[in-house]
């Protein structure tokens, strides 16, 4: 066998999650390596364009001091670097190590690659929750209709003086339409079966959402019906001030199933520019997008703002392999994190992607807490639930067992503090 002996943990992916856990690994004295396909680190943004960019302020991505220069992708990859750099984790890396298959084994583990077999007690999968761009299979005759999925779109000057179609209705969607409009698109249409909830705001996207008024929500104890009752009352008020209720979401928000989106103002300014159409593409014929009712668009360019698919198939478990995105996988897992279907088990993005919290943030706690699990304190017990654990609520969550890292009473007036008194500019600390 063609690796290193007596291994206590693998971990699947080099992007910010399996980073994290890699230090938190190493901090704790075990015998770890992390395996990544790539020639570099950094995952999912390494690969992105360089307009893509987080869903808010740098201060609630990066912990500590770890430099971070902006919101924009070459800086979240450049932050991601600096822990490998910082903590010394590059001798703990396996670069150009695509896992093909991880099965149970007497041991624990056995992953194979193209080039070794690795055993280890316990796996990680931290190869993220968008790791398959998402097209919907359609018919496409003589189609001379030029298409991109958000991930692909390298230079937002190919939409100046296009006619552009641009189909979806979350996160990447908004995205896709802002472009439009700060790039020159001759003409915008927009095609979705259904939106998602945002904030709308006339200010800078990242600035859209503050996490640290939910966590002092939180870290209050307010009722959850109380929190829902004051989130759909702003919600409304500022659909009807920017004057989009036509693209509302028809159920209340609800933060135990709702990602809360910042709003893109540029979408916003120029939302009555936009021509909507409610429905899915059936066709593409030479330059003509053939909608389910049978309406006709004509256009230059299709941008595909439909997310992204999760891919777990290296681990051959009929359960993730069918599960219909992140929240099923995520509630096949004991505390959001440890799999139900096999032992030893642990995928990290699906309980936080896609929920309302900080990503690095809530990845460097569940690090901490899975390492007091492997070292013998039971920590993910609670049964698999449907439900969003967000942001500060993740805390309460892993404070209820994982008592090394959380000292009785003590960690409760750490969080307090933080979520009420910590300054808005400055990063929060690393757990």
């Amino acid at each position: 066998m063609n690796s290193p002996e007596g291994l206590d943990l693998v971990i699947v992916g080099g992007g910010i999650g399996g980073i994290i856990c890699l230090k938190y690994a190493r901090d704790a004295g075990l015998n770890v390596l992390l395996l990544e396909r790539g020639d570099r680190i950094g995952g999912l943004w390494r690969d992105l364009p360089s307009w893509q960019d987080i869903q808010f302020r740098k201060e609630d991505w990066t912990l500590g001091n770890l430099p971070l220069a902006g919101e924009d992708q070459a800086s979240i990859l450049a932050n991601i670097e600096a822990w490998v750099e910082r903590f010394e984790l590059l001798p703990y890396i396996r670069l150009n190590e695509s896992v093909t298959s991880a099965r149970p084994c007497d041991n624990g583990w056995r992953l194979t690659t193209d080039t070794a077999e690795y055993e280890a007690t316990w796996l990680i999968a931290a190869t993220g929750g968008h790791n398959r761009p998402f097209v919907p299979q359609l018919e496409r005759t003589d189609s001379s209709v030029a298409e991109h999925h958000s991930s692909a779109l390298r230079d937002p000057e190919d939409l100046r003086d296009k006619r552009v179609t641009v189909v979806g209705g979350g996160a990447s969607a908004y995205d896709l339409l802002d472009l439009c409009f700060a790039h020159g698109a001759r003409s915008v249409t927009w095609v979705y079966r259904s939106t998602r909830w945002m904030r709308p705001t006339r200010r800078v996207k990242h600035l859209g959402i503050d996490m640290r008024v939910l966590a002092r929500y939180q870290m209050l104890c307010l009722p959850a019906g109380l929190v829902h009752r004051l989130t759909n009352k702003d919600l409304r008020a500022r659909y009807a001030k920017a004057g989009i209720n036509a693209i509302m979401p028809e159920a209340d928000f609800d933060i135990r199933r709702d990602q809360l989106i910042p709003g893109r103002p540029g979408m916003i300014a120029n939302f009555e520019k936009i021509s909507r159409h409610q429905g899915e593409i059936r066709s593409l014929r030479g330059k003509t997008v053939e909608l389910s009712n049978g309406e006709q668009i004509e256009t230059d360019l299709l941008l595909w703002g439909t997310g992204y698919g999760v891919d777990f198939g290296f681990l051959g478990l009929e359960g993730l392999s069918s599960a219909k995105g992140l929240n099923e996988i995520s509630s096949r897992c004991y505390s959001g994190f440890l799999s139900a279907e096999a032992p030893h088990l642990f995928l990290l993005a699906p309980g936080v992607l896609e929920t309302n919290t900080s990503t690095p943030w809530a990845y460097a706690h569940v690090a901490r807490s899975i390492i007091s699990h492997i070292g013998g304190t039971p920590v993910f017990v609670k049964p698999p639930c449907s439900s969003f654990t967000n942001h500060y609520d993740l805390v309460k969550l892993l404070a209820a067992q994982d008592r090394g890292n959380y000292p009785f009473a003590v960690w409760y007036l750490k969080y307090l503090w933080l979520a009420i008194c910590h300054p808005w500019k400055r990063p929060m600390p690393m757990p």
